[in-house]
């Protein structure tokens, strides 16, 4: 691959970035990659491993000459750090994001992005349970979909490279508007991760089951729910506290799912039971097919895929 960015400036240095980095190197996408971190451990963490090119102390810093320019912080985050960037962001620069909620981060960052300055906001579905600088890796967003979502001031050009770029690192990319965008992946991810939350909840809060028969007998079901309840605690407050309407419009499509499932058990009506179970697996076959999955034992995951 050829370079795409001569310089790539990353603020916040955790998995996504991270890989982001790892998979810039592996594949020869980036001239220069500059990181920061709020975090001086973090810092100091990521120059040891020789995660970027440099490590400077401030965002103002890091994005200084810098052609593309990734937020890979908190979603809550994002709108104070676009203000400390924007005047120092070079024109023809590129201003993007990895945050999982568009619409919030848009609001949020587009009013400190200057005149001739492109913003392209993304989302790359790619995680695992771990975060940190130590946590990325180059095979991360292979195979996975980045999804971008252009606003009314991002540039063509812009965008296309950025996909080239996203690309390059092994992603299939799409695009999609942010209300449509906070909708899926409030069905896909978040309403999931907060059921995930809540079971692992109950477990604990169950105290006729002891923590040592949980972690004992866990089965896979509530294995996976554990790794999902592992995520960092501070990006899933923000997704939960900025996609609002769209993850509660899904709970509540959930509760009335089940409540019906509930009344079915109730009053032992085995069709209602196994006609929703076989509707559900149809989706199970579709996701193995799109190869997001895969029929492997224990989800087919190795702790590397969300």
């Amino acid at each position: 691959m050829s370079v795409i960015y001569n310089r790539v400036a990353l603020i916040g240095l955790g998995l996504i970035a991270g890989s982001m980095a790892h998979a810039m190197r592996l594949h020869g996408l980036a001239g220069e990659i500059v990181g920061t971190a709020r975090s001086a451990e973090t810092r100091e963490t990521a120059a040891k491993i020789n995660l970027c090119d440099r490590i400077v102390d401030t965002a103002a810093e890091a994005v200084q000459d810098a052609d593309l320019v990734v937020l890979a912080v908190p979603v809550g985050a994002m709108g104070a750090v676009a203000a400390e960037i924007g005047p120092h962001l070079k024109q023809g620069a590129t201003v993007t994001d990895v945050g999982s909620v568009k619409q919030a981060v848009i609001d949020a960052v587009g009013p400190h992005i200057p005149e001739g300055v492109d913003f392209v906001p993304g989302h790359p579905l790619a995680g695992t349970e771990h975060s940190g600088p130590l946590s990325g890796f180059a095979s991360l967003f292979q195979n996975r979909w980045c999804l971008l979502v252009p606003t009314e001031n991002s540039s063509a050009d812009a965008a296309a490279r950025l996909r080239a770029l996203w690309e390059g690192m092994g992603a299939n990319v799409d695009e999609m508007d942010a209300e449509h965008h906070d909708l899926v992946l409030a069905v896909t991810s978040h309403t999931p991760h907060l059921i995930a939350y809540t079971m692992v909840g109950v477990a604990d809060d169950l105290r006729r089951v002891t923590d040592s028969e949980v972690i004992k007998y866990s089965a896979a079901g509530f294995r996976d729910f554990t790794r999902i309840a592992a995520s960092d605690p501070t990006m899933w407050r923000d997704v939960f506290l900025t996609n609002k309407e769209a993850t509660l419009e899904i709970l509540g499509r959930f509760t009335e799912e089940l409540f019906a499932l509930q009344r079915a058990i109730r009053t032992g009506d085995g069709e209602h039971l196994f006609d929703y179970f076989t509707r559900t697996r149809a989706i199970r076959r579709g996701i193995i097919e799109a190869g997001q999955d895969t029929e492997a034992p224990d989800f087919g995951r190795s702790g590397t895929k969300e």
